[in-house]
């Protein structure tokens, strides 16, 4: 055996110089060299391990002569270190159409062979070292005549990061991020008309609550809407950065009357039920936002939507079939016009509607236009193309009866309805908002086209930023132009545009949960029913019919859509606060009482504790046993009221008793026109009936009183004059213990007792 172990040991280098000879030989063979040894490829795909973030691309629209930057970081999520790595620039090829870009927008990891390759390493930024969880920033210069951009159109652009690691020693894409680059060098021959629709939108702050002064000094919910207005609030950012932007101001006319009585004087619910309105303190602020709008909106187009800007999808589906709902419409489209020139001094329009989200159907259109305007601002992915047409129409759709759909562009809308917050999203966002925009314009024939869009109602700060930067990177006016709502409404129709109104069923399920229920609209239905009944006293009944009426308004607004619960709290506020005022004026509690005698008079008050004065009103009695107890020549007795503010005023009521016993009388006001007003009093008469017997025997006794007295009187003034006699007979003291009187008169100032 040991022999044997010598002698394979002696072969052992023969044999390992026959294999290495046998690989060389074998390696000739394509698959079977690939078998024996496969070299790294390169920039293959791994499983991102690294986050690539893109927080600045500019210029986001570049011209030739300009040099693309692309500022971002790379993130290192795995668990092992990178070497050896770097960040390349991946441009193209061109995005064919709309489509291409939501799917390469969408597209995730690096796919050979579809992500186009690395332009020139010599623009790469090396990282030598990029370990576990760490992150390395980057700036990527590029002159734009290196990109080799060719034709008009939207390219692919991607940054990736390629690198090895201990399990992968060869060059690999470990991790790659996309966005779009825009390519119109020159302005193009056929450039879109763009309108931008810039929302100036809040939620409802105003209770139906006044001060007892002169200007009603309104109550608001809370302060919250200072935080808007202030520097760097959402409300704030659309308007300094809405002045230089190329758009269409959409305002709520509720919004304006809101700050402008902030700007006046306002006060805000106490979170003590039992406490008195604070002082609200942002006066100075509302004042500061109120200038900056009025001079943001000169000379642009302002389109006022119907006062507190109702929500017309859930009026339509829920509140057209409670009586009086839709006759709030038109006073709250002639509301906003006012608003609008008293506040900001420019006429707006008001032929414009706006459902939420765009979305519409037959029921939908006939409110929205029932206040006035001709213009419902939907969105196309509402009144959506067959495809037929090859390319997107004109916003501007005719849909019967007199009415346009204005419908906006649904990609470009929802362009930044998501977190702005971070600069890598914002710059994505943008970036895809050009690419769209540009898209549009390349579409179709040499026909200019006018296209809309609407975003949020209410953006937030980041969003509103992102908004205003991608506008900023049109207004080298290569392929759009601006346009306003009015121009786009007049635009002409496309012949082969989509101009049938959706069905009913195919309105969004999750839009349709957040409507306002129809008992939402039942109970603003008795609110209002009160109202009208309580105007009929007052002698200045628009102390309360204004607030009461704008707040009816605010109750159907959009702005309580995904809040129910806040919105139901509301309605019961202000319907409780109105009906606290409607007590204010009352019958006063009586005690029982008793009628001694054949007639008597029975007073009755009625307390006025509002700070106006009530009249129009009745207070009628009512017996309910007339045999017994008669006003007049019936059971029941009434007299007209008037009572000035922070008064009561009794009024006397003659009754008739026919017989004795106990009698409940009731007490209740009306309005003149017979409607009840208020809560009913009732009280106890004891009714005594006095037969002429009993008079008789009274009238006797009070005769025998009488005598009785006179005798008493002459006998006491037979004494006194008896004790005078005797006493003048007596003879006088020689030392008086009194001084001598004088008999001169008294001096001035002096009193004299008698």
């Amino acid at each position: 055996m040991a022999e044997a172990a010598d002698i394979l040991g002696a072969a052992a280098p023969a044999r390992r110089r026959w294999l290495r000879r046998a690989v060389v030989l074998l390696a000739g063979t394509p698959v079977l060299a690939a078998l024996v040894y496969a070299p790294a490829p390169p920039a293959q795909a791994a499983d991102s391990a690294v986050d690539v973030q893109l927080l600045e691309v500019s210029p986001n629209a570049p011209m030739k002569s300009d040099t693309l930057t692309i500022s971002g970081s790379v993130v290192n999520n795995s668990r092992e270190a990178i070497k050896a790595a770097h960040v390349g620039l991946r441009v193209g090829p061109v995005v064919g159409d709309r489509a291409s870009i939501d799917e390469v927008a969408d597209r995730t990891g690096f796919r050979a062979g579809v992500d186009p390759g690395e332009i020139d390493p010599a623009f790469a930024v090396k990282i030598d070292s990029l370990p576990s969880k760490a992150s390395r920033p980057f700036t990527i210069n590029v002159p734009v005549g290196k990109l080799d951009l060719g034709k008009d159109g939207v390219y692919q652009l991607g940054v990736s990061l390629s690198g090895e690691t201990d399990s992968r020693p060869y060059e690999q894409v470990l991790g790659i991020r996309r966005t779009f680059l825009p390519w119109q060098p020159e302005a193009a021959a056929k450039r879109s008309y763009l309108t931008y629709a810039w929302p100036l939108i809040s939620t409802t702050r105003v209770t139906a609550e006044t001060g007892s002064d002169e200007t009603q000094t309104p109550v608001f919910l809370d302060d919250s809407l200072a935080k808007e207005l202030a520097p760097g609030g959402r409300l704030e950012r659309m308007v300094s950065l809405g002045k230089d932007l190329p758009i269409t101001w959409v305002i709520d006319p509720d919004l304006l009357y809101t700050v402008d009585a902030m700007a006046k004087g306002y006060r805000i619910r106490n979170p003590d039920p039992d406490g008195k309105p604070l002082p609200g303190r942002s006066k100075a602020v509302a004042e500061q936002w109120l200038s900056a709008l009025e001079t943001a909106v000169q000379g642009k187009k302002v389109v006022a939507l119907p006062y507190a800007d109702p929500d017309l999808a859930s009026l339509a589906h829920h509140g057209k079939d409670v009586s009086g709902t839709l006759g709030q419409l038109r006073p709250a489209t002639d509301k906003a016009k006012q608003a609008v020139e008293t506040v900001l001094h420019v006429t707006p329009s008001t032929d414009f509607s706006w459902p939420v989200n765009g979305a519409i159907d037959p029921s939908i259109v006939n409110v929205a236009t029932s206040a006035g305007a001709h213009n419902v601002l939907t969105r196309s992915d509402s009144l959506q193309e067959t495809g037929a047409l090859g390319y997107t129409p004109t916003a501007a759709r005719p849909i019967g009866a007199g009415a346009t759909a204005i419908v906006a562009d649904a990609e470009l809308s929802t362009a930044f309805e998501g977190d702005m917050l971070n600069a890598r999203d914002s710059t994505l966002a943008v970036q895809r908002f050009l690419a769209h925009s540009l898209a549009l314009n390349l579409q179709g024939g040499d026909e200019q086209r006018s296209f809309v869009v609407t975003p949020q109602r209410m953006p937030s700060s980041s969003q509103v930023e992102s908004m205003a930067a991608a506008l900023r990177g049109l207004q080298g006016g290569r392929w759009t132009q601006p346009s306003d709502l009015e121009a786009a409404a007049s635009a002409k129709p496309d012949p082969g545009a989509a101009t049938q109104v959706p069905g009913a069923g195919q309105y969004p399920e999750a839009l349709s949960r957040q409507e306002l229920p129809v008992s939402a609209f039942e109970k603003i239905r008795t609110t209002q029913d009160t109202l009208d009944r309580f105007k009929v006293i007052l002698a200045a009944p628009e102390r309360v019919e204004i607030p009461f009426g704008n707040t009816t308004n605010r109750e159907m607004s959009t702005s309580w859509r995904g809040r129910p619960e806040e919105a139901g709290v509301y309605r019961d506020q202000v319907q409780d606060y109105l009906i606290g005022l409607t007590e204010k004026v009352k019958v006063v509690p009586k005690s029982d009482a008793t009628l001694s005698g054949h007639s008597a008079i029975i007073p009755v008050s009625v307390q006025n504790s509002l700070v106006q004065d009530v009249h129009n009103l009745v207070l009628r009695v009512k017996s309910a046993n007339p045999t017994r107890l008669m006003f007049g020549d019936s059971g029941v007795a009434e007299q007209e009221v008037t009572v000035p503010a922070d008064h009561s005023q009794t009024l006397k009521f003659p009754a008739n008793a026919t017989a004795s016993g106990p009698v409940e009388v009731t007490a209740q006001l009306f309005t003149k026109n017979g409607v009840p007003y208020g809560k009913e009093q009732k009280f106890t008469v004891e009714a005594t009936e006095v037969t002429p017997t009993v008079m008789l025997v009274i009238a006797g006794g009070v005769l025998l009183l009488v005598l009785a007295g006179i005798k008493m009187y002459a006998s006491r003034k037979r004494a006194a004059t008896r004790a005078a006699a005797e006493e003048s007979t007596q003879p006088s003291d020689e030392s008086p213990d009194t001084g001598p009187q004088s008999t001169s008169g008294s001096g001035t100032g002096e009193t004299v007792d008698r």
